[in-house]
């Protein structure tokens, strides 16, 4: 099958889309299947021209957007002269994984050539908008998602949403488009490595230091303070504690002027974005504990990949979180309230046969994420579309499937 995929966002941007949309298409192209993804060029970071190791890449000149620097957007002067290059191409599937302006033109090509199209939800946005638009009343922002994600959903002919929590979010706004829970999934064959020891020795971590690590994008809705604010009461029990915080964002500032106040100066390190192949993994493998507590992820991938490299868990459980976690061995749920969590945190740093069971049933749980059977129902899905038949409309879908 040939497979276009539009996204306004990926590579070098990290985030969980730009992940989900790599394994994705990999994972398809390993698969035999041809796909093509268009998405906004970064510069000199953007990586090598044409193509992203399976599957081929066209870059499309875009710019900075002023209130969030990390992204761009696509100039519609270069969309306008893909338009008739891609309408000429064949397609058994159009795969639109963001709202934007990758969104609209999908929306355009797909009734030009008549072809199917498909629509990842990856992102709550009722729940994004408040943090970003914080001077507006949040019944109105609230409003303007839900309106938006109606008619966004009610332009293209399917939607595949990571979690059933994510279904019932889309069934209250009122969307009927035919609906398939399908989470991404994980490439577990890339998450078999990683070398904590390593990871502590190189950066000075005592090889007994109790750890905790976390993996997010910095931003409000990760609720990374929240953590931090766990980790301040750790620190009466635990003095040497360290707190790893991976990754980078907007909210980077602000969550490092938080730990200086709270007295978290040698008990909390940030360090940015690790490469994915090497010192991420190490990363990982480095913490005692894997720690989350973001409220709006629609599929927690970071979970999986703690999982995969037998990381013991403490976390929320809402909205993809909850449908990663149900029944998992490897994870203690706790609610969002920083006495439960601290407590739940601290009984595993206490018992490290506990820490060890965890870890062993780890690699398990995340055997039911593999991208490699999640996506032979995604193709199964294309070559419904694609052959006419008539989709099976928005209900309940089994939200844990092993595939």
């Amino acid at each position: 099958m040939d497979i276009l995929m539009l996204s306004d966002v990926y590579f070098p941007r990290v985030n969980g889309v730009s992940s989900s949309i790599r394994t994705y298409a990999r994972a398809l192209a390993a698969m035999g299947h041809r796909v093509t993804l268009m998405a906004p060029d970064y510069g000199p970071d953007s990586g090598q021209e044409g193509h992203d190791g399976e599957f081929e890449v066209i870059r499309l000149p875009s710019r900075v957007i002023f209130f969030d620097p990390e992204d761009r957007l696509i100039r519609q002067s270069a969309l306008d002269a893909l338009l008739p290059q891609l309408a000429a191409r064949h397609w058994d599937a159009i795969h639109i994984h963001t709202p934007f302006r990758a969104h609209k033109f999908g929306v355009k090509l797909a009734k030009r050539t008549g072809r199917p199209t498909v629509e990842t939800y990856h992102t709550y946005f009722e729940e994004y908008v408040a943090h970003y638009l914080p001077w507006l009343p949040s019944a109105l922002t609230r409003l303007i998602a839900r309106r938006a994600s109606r008619k966004l959903c009610g332009d293209v002919d399917h939607l595949i949403v990571p979690s059933q929590q994510m279904v019932e979010v889309l069934q209250r706004y009122g969307v009927d488009t035919p609906t398939t829970v399908l989470p991404t999934g994980l490439a577990l064959e890339e998450f078999a490595r990683g070398d904590g020891a390593r990871f502590r020795r190189e950066h000075g971590i005592g090889a007994a230091q109790p750890t905790l690590v976390t993996v997010s994008r910095l931003a409000l809705e990760k609720n990374i303070g929240f953590l931090l604010q766990v980790a301040r009461r750790l620190v009466d029990e635990f003095p040497d504690l360290l707190f790893i915080v991976a990754g980078e964002g907007p909210d980077a500032e602000r969550l490092k002027k938080l730990a200086a106040s709270l007295g978290l100066q040698s008990n909390v390190r940030f360090f940015g974005n690790l490469d994915r192949r090497t010192t991420l993994l190490d990363c990982y493998r480095a913490g005692d504990v894997f720690v989350f507590a973001s409220p709006t992820e629609t599929q927690g991938l970071v979970l999986i990949e703690a999982m995969a490299l037998g990381v013991p868990i403490v976390s929320t459980a809402v909205m993809g979180t909850a449908t990663v976690l149900r029944d998992a061995r490897s994870a203690v749920v706790s609610r969002e309230d920083e006495g439960e969590f601290t407590a739940c945190i601290a009984q595993l740093l206490r018992s490290p046969g506990r820490r060890a069971e965890l870890s062993a049933a780890g690699p398990i749980d995340a055997q039911a994420w593999s991208a490699d059977g999640l996506m032979r129902k995604a193709v199964a899905l294309y070559a419904e579309l694609a052959a006419g038949k008539v989709a099976v409309p928005l209900a309940k879908n089994p939200s844990r499937s092993p595939g």
